[in-house]
C-alpha cells in the first residue's frame, strides 16, 4: 500500500466518456482518487452520491474527484447516467492500477477467500505527491472527513 509522502503513479485508463485519463491531466490541482468495488451496489452507490451531493464544496477546493473501479465503461457510464454523477470514473478491467495502488487484496466474505478491491480513498496534491490515505473506508462520515482533510 503505498502511503503519505509518496510519489502518486501514474496511470493511463479509459473514463466513462471514452477518452483516455492520466494523473498528468490533472497537474496543479488536488486528486481524490477514490477506489470502490463495483457499480450500482449500495455501499458503492452510496459513497459516489455522497461525491456527488457534496460535489461544488470539493471544486470550491481545487480539488478533482475520480472514481475507480475493475467495472468496464458501459458500466460506468449507467452507473454516473442513473445517479447523475458529476465526476469521472475510470475503468480498470486489467487491475493495473488497482495493483499499483495497492487496493486489489484478498477479501472474505462467509468464510470464501476472493480477490477484490478495498474501498480506499487517496488525496493526491497538486505535484502527484500522496497527501493522505483513507484505508478501508467506512462510507458513513467519509466524505465530511475528506473536505475537513482539504
Amino acid at each position: 500500500m503505498l502511503k503519505t509522502g509518496d510519489k502518486a503513479p501514474d496511470f493511463k485508463l479509459m473514463s466513462d466518456s471514452g477518452e483516455t485519463i492520466s494523473l498528468k491531466n490533472y497537474k496543479g490541482k488536488k486528486v481524490i482518487l477514490y477506489f470502490y468495488p463495483k457499480d450500482m451496489t449500495s455501499g458503492c452507490t452510496a459513497e459516489a452520491c455522497d461525491f456527488r451531493d457534496n460535489f461544488k464544496k470539493f471544486e470550491k477546493k481545487n480539488t478533482v474527484v475520480i472514481g475507480v473501479s475493475p467495472d468496464n465503461t458501459a458500466s460506468h457510464l449507467k452507473f454516473k447516467d442513473k445517479y447523475e454523477l458529476p465526476f469521472t470514473l475510470l475503468s480498470d478491467e486489467t487491475k493495473k492500477m488497482l495493483t499499483d495502488y495497492g487496493v486489489w487484496q484478498e477479501k472474505s466474505m462467509y468464510g470464501r477467500k476472493y480477490m477484490g478491491v478495498v474501498r480506499t480513498t487517496f488525496v493526491i496534491d497538486e505535484k502527484g505527491k500522496i497527501e493522505k490515505v483513507f484505508e478501508k473506508v467506512k462510507v458513513e462520515g467519509h466524505i465530511a472527513e475528506l473536505l475537513e482533510e482539504l
